[in-house]
């Protein structure tokens, strides 16, 4: 690529601070294998967003995200304008992980390390991923329409990140999570929902009950390495949707270790569909979960958008 057509999106604060600290040893990796770049680092929430939506608007031909799961949701949803529409068809994304969960790079097999990172990005592979477009009722202050490339669920996993986005992080990023994650568990009262799938092998779908948490899976993983949807192909066209039922405290506490090894389809109250369409609501507050970021709550609608980016991979 042309020197000045990368630009590079730093999260300073992703991996505890050090990124920040590191990125003058960072940026010379980069340099190294991309040649001369312009960057920035994101300050606030869905900054991110901005910086990478007015590079490609400029010209920019590759945006690199360094950061966690939520600076990398943030980068994609800069690939679109604010109407949803893709700014720069052959834009190519470039991921270095630094993250708490790093839950995007598994599917993708990327790897750690911004070394390794970067000697991704000199190498000419892309694959093309698709991407999930979701309104719902914004909580944030943030946009309605949204954009993500790994994971969307709701119920206890809009919950749990509520939580651990407002837990400190004095005992460093994966210990303030599982300390979130067990607080917004205990306290969670599964929720009466109503879900109406489109696109799948019987044409439409609907489901209507009590659920403990619904996920809408692009990718494999979320939640700091929970393999939660293990048939997840992030390039066929279509959502993995995992229903995980009226399941009670005891039961998902069980059922850890198995949703940790992409084992718990087989239980009696989990069930899995594939699907191009979503609609999701409640009578009841039901809170998203996006990324590891809390956009808003129920209702919701998402489609996926198939083969939208081009991600450089190994």
């Amino acid at each position: 690529m042309d020197n000045f057509r990368t630009f590079v999106v730093v999260n300073p604060r992703s991996a505890n601070g050090s990124t920040g600290r590191r990125w003058s040893d960072i940026s010379r990796h980069i340099e190294l294998a991309v040649g001369k770049f312009k960057y920035a680092f994101s300050e606030a929430p869905r900054h991110a967003t901005d910086l990478a939506r007015k590079a490609l608007q400029d010209g920019a031909e590759m945006i690199v995200s360094i950061g966690g799961d939520g600076t990398h949701n943030e980068v994609v949803n800069g690939f679109f304008d604010e109407g949803g529409e893709l700014i720069r068809e052959k834009a190519v994304f470039g991921i270095i992980s630094r993250g708490t969960g790093c839950d995007l790079i598994k599917t993708l097999h990327l790897p750690k390390g911004y070394e390794k990172g970067a000697q991704v990005l000199a190498g000419k592979n892309t694959r093309p991923v698709d991407v999930g477009q979701m309104r719902c009722v914004p909580g944030d202050g943030g946009p309605a329409l949204r954009h993500f490339i790994n994971i969307t669920d709701f119920g206890v996993g809009g919950h749990v990140v509520h939580i651990v986005n407002n837990t400190t992080k004095a005992f460093g990023g994966k210990v303030s999570f599982y300390l979130g994650t067990a607080r917004g568990m205990m306290g969670y009262k599964n929720q009466p929902m109503k879900i109406e799938l489109e696109g799948t092998e019987t044409g439409a779908e609907v489901f209507e009950g009590v659920f403990n948490n619904v996920i809408v899976a692009n990718g494999r993983f979320f939640g700091s390495g929970m393999h939660i949807a293990p048939m997840a192909e992030p390039d066929d066209g279509l959502f993995d949707v995992v229903f995980m039922g009226d399941l009670k405290f005891g039961e998902t506490m069980k059922l850890s270790r198995a949703i940790y090894q992409g084992a718990h389809m087989e239980h009696p109250k989990i069930w899995h569909r594939r699907a191009k369409k979503i609609r999701a609501s409640s009578e009841q507050e039901v809170l998203i979960d996006m990324d590891g970021e809390q956009p808003g709550a129920l209702p919701l609608s998402i489609e996926v958008l198939p083969a939208a980016i081009q991600v450089k991979i190994p």
